[in-house]
């Protein structure tokens, strides 16, 4: 799990001014010298000039983790990181239009799979949807959004899904990043979710490396105890067993539908590049998705019990983890809270660390 700063995520959604405009702010004496737009459809836009080498860093963030999951569906917004590298309607594919009958047939299979308890009826709807997704693999083409960043000369192709945000990363060559743009705007405009059933066991094998992972359940574990309302503690990110088994293409698709809109979403760019030009060409390719009201999370106040102490075992050496629950990352006190965090402890020669 990777960690961005904060401030890539915050949004500014403007009324008043054409499709075809967007705003612009500067910060004076910032010695990053970023750019921030504002698309009129609420996309934020962050560039940020570095002439060191003719490449360029790039994320795509979107405002939505599982925080944001269904809590009959856990685990959901990780799922959908993984869908969106399976392609659209215009590639990924050999005839889309064939694919999609298959695809439809697995879509409403699935449903009937997730409401069905019997567990003769299960592995008989399941056996289904294992023949209909051999027949919709045959019009898949396997990998080709990897296959067309390398051939542009990408590296570090990645993405990753927190509580509160995901992220898709590239670094590409200067003189890619047109090319990159078309690519990824019609990535977040017409995404298909072929070979779900295969992806399915990568999830799988995620979730069972998690199991016999002491890290992941002391820090599991740490959350459940700091956070009994909120989703941070109630679920995880990668879900439940339960849910993983029982998945839902529906819920997927209304997930994406609900969150990835451009008022909830940013693109940063770090690197050899133009800023006017830059934003004009993601105003052409990015400026036509449509901005949409995002539900707001809703949580109850946790109550505070206290210390709570909760142990773990595992094979791995004895270890203590503290946590703190405090206000959020749009307190004042936040950036200041941050810095102390790193005082006390950053794996090398943090307080805590030393002593």
């Amino acid at each position: 799990m990777k960690k961005f700063l904060a401030p890539i995520l915050i949004l500014f959604f403007q009324t008043g001014f054409a499709q075809t405009d967007y705003k612009e702010v500067t910060f004076p004496n910032d010695p990053l010298g970023l750019h921030q737009y504002t698309l009129a459809n609420g996309l934020t836009v962050l560039i940020s000039v570095n002439k060191t080498e003719p490449r360029i860093q790039t994320m795509i963030a979107v405002k939505a983790g599982s925080k944001n999951d269904p809590a009959d569906h856990t685990g959901l917004a990780h799922y959908l990181e993984h869908m969106l590298f399976k392609g659209t309607k215009d590639y990924g594919t050999t005839n889309y239009t064939a694919e999609k009958v298959y695809l439809d047939q697995i879509v409403n299979l699935y449903e009937v799979y997730n409401h069905t308890t019997d567990e003769t009826k299960r592995a008989g709807i399941y056996h289904q949807i294992d023949s209909v997704s051999g027949i919709a693999a045959t019009y898949a083409i396997a990998n080709e959004y990897d296959k067309m960043m390398t051939a542009i000369g990408a590296k570090g192709t990645n993405a990753s899904t927190s509580f509160d945000q995901t992220v898709f990363v590239n670094d590409i060559p200067s003189n890619q990043l047109h090319k990159w743009m078309e690519i990824e705007a019609d990535r977040f405009s017409f995404p298909v979710f072929r070979l779900f059933h295969t992806e399915l066991e990568a999830v799988y094998e995620e979730k069972n490396r998690g199991l016999d992972n002491d890290d992941r359940k002391v820090f599991e574990t740490m959350m459940s105890g700091l956070f009994q309302n909120h989703t941070y503690g109630t679920q995880t990110t990668i879900g439940t067993i339960e849910h993983l088994k029982n998945p839902s293409l529906t819920a997927i698709q209304n997930f994406f539908d609900t969150y990835y809109v451009p008022n909830n979403m940013a693109i940063i760019l770090s690197g050899d590049l133009d800023p006017e030009q830059t934003i004009k060409w993601i105003n052409e390719m990015f400026g036509g998705f449509k901005y949409k009201e995002v539900p707001t999370y809703q949580f109850q106040p946790e109550e505070n019990k206290g210390v709570t102490t909760n142990k773990v075992v595992g094979p791995t050496p004895s270890y203590l983890q503290v946590g703190y629950r405090l206000p959020g990352a749009s307190d004042k006190d936040a950036d200041m809270i941050d810095l102390i965090d790193n005082i006390l402890s950053n794996s090398a020669a943090g307080l805590l660390d030393l002593n």
